[in-house]
């Protein structure tokens, strides 16, 4: 994925201010400008003569902060309520995003989203999920990682791929895998809006790593574009007739859409199937829509 061009510390201040909430960059905007227009204050004319080196040097020193803190008094503001704005077009533009893929067809609609938009989209559905998200970007020394997840008290790193048709090989899981262990991290994901080659595949089983191809992705922002709120006639109708084309069923009728739960091991929706062999032979139960990517089963209620 293209990395981040370089940038002018104002601009980096700007972009770390807006992923705080909206009405925290206002506070900040007040609070800064009454400390700076404090600072502010005029210094008072002294008489050096009789006086020390130090004395003058302070005063030297106060007229200095006075005139930074004069510029500041409405810099530093101007910055605040930029970044507010920019937080909450932010907000609207990951709500978009998020509508815009949940109400497209099949997992393509991410190869047309720029490297800055699939970031964004990965971080408001893993977000969603009760995760706080960090975004950070993965040009540094940190091995790739773009976004960094917490969520009760643990620690997780997300890599982000962005490869529309091709494949990501093994070498990326292996990248994640070592700064997870460097960095004590408790787990895992890499996200592709594309497919990951076998030997990924297998590296990843057994491991907290986690691979999240374009179908999951998309699964995961359906669900984080529902958790929302609740969606509109056309989408609710556009969203079942989807899921009940999608649906698989084995010797037995179709559930509706709304009935299915999700995967235990990596949340992905169930189909119901049939065991057609061994001591369960003739059972229901639900197994993963990716199966044999992922093997998680549930027994039918």
């Amino acid at each position: 994925m293209a990395r981040r061009k370089k940038t002018s510390p104002l601009e980096d201040a700007l972009d770390l201010l807006s992923m705080l909430p909206w009405w925290v960059c206002v506070a900040l905007a007040a609070v800064s400008y009454v400390l700076l227009h404090r600072w502010a204050a005029p210094v008072q004319a002294l008489d050096f003569q009789g006086q020390g080196g130090a004395v003058a040097g302070a005063v030297m020193q106060r007229a200095v902060v006075q005139g930074l803190a004069t510029i500041g008094q409405y810099l530093v503001p101007l910055l605040c309520l930029a970044a507010a704005a920019l937080s909450v077009w932010r907000r609207k533009h990951r709500e978009s995003l998020l509508a815009d893929v949940a109400q497209a067809r099949d997992a393509a609609v991410l190869d047309g989203v720029s490297w800055q938009e699939f970031e964004l989209l990965v971080g408001e559905a893993y977000r969603q999920q009760g995760y706080r998200v960090t975004e950070i970007g993965g040009g540094g020394s940190d091995g790739g990682v773009d976004l960094v997840l917490t969520k009760g008290g643990k620690k997780f790193f997300v890599q982000c791929k962005q490869w529309k048709a091709y494949n990501v090989g093994v070498a990326t899981v292996r990248e994640l895998y070592g700064v997870m262990a460097a960095q004590g991290a408790t787990g895992g994901f890499v996200v592709t809006s594309g497919r990951f080659t076998e030997d990924a595949q297998a590296f990843a089983q057994g491991r907290n790593v986690q691979l999240v191809d374009g179908d999951r992705l998309r699964a995961m922002i359906q669900r984080a574009r529902r958790a929302q709120g609740p969606a509109t006639v056309g989408q609710r109708e556009s969203a079942t007739a989807t899921d009940g084309a999608q649906t698989h069923v084995e010797g037995a009728a179709a559930p509706q859409a709304t009935s299915r739960p999700e995967c235990p091991r990596c949340g992905a929706p169930m189909e119901l199937r049939t065991a057609r062999r061994g001591a369960h032979a003739g059972t229901a139960f639900w197994g993963c829509s990716t199966y044999p990517k992922c093997r998680g089963t549930r027994a039918v209620e």
